[in-house]
């Protein structure tokens, strides 16, 4: 597969700067993957696990609630 110069690829970044970039601890980050807890992709790369820096966003996105106030 080649990438055209249209094409961005995300940097990945490893278990500590995901969850550095999320406000959790990688151990939470490790847990979520084994146990399936929510479906952050997860690239492995040998025995490391690398995340795309879009995915989190997209995460984060997903889970944005809105705000509602009763007044």
């Amino acid at each position: 597969m080649s990438l055209t110069s249209h094409q961005k690829v995300s940097p990945l970044l490893s278990r500590r700067e995901a969850a550095e970039f999320l406000g959790i601890r990688e151990s939470t980050l490790a847990i979520w993957h084994a146990t399936d807890r929510y479906p952050l992709p997860v690239i492995k790369v040998g025995r490391l696990a690398r995340y795309r820096r879009e995915d989190l966003e997209q995460f984060l996105h997903q889970r944005t609630t809105p705000h509602t106030s009763q007044g």
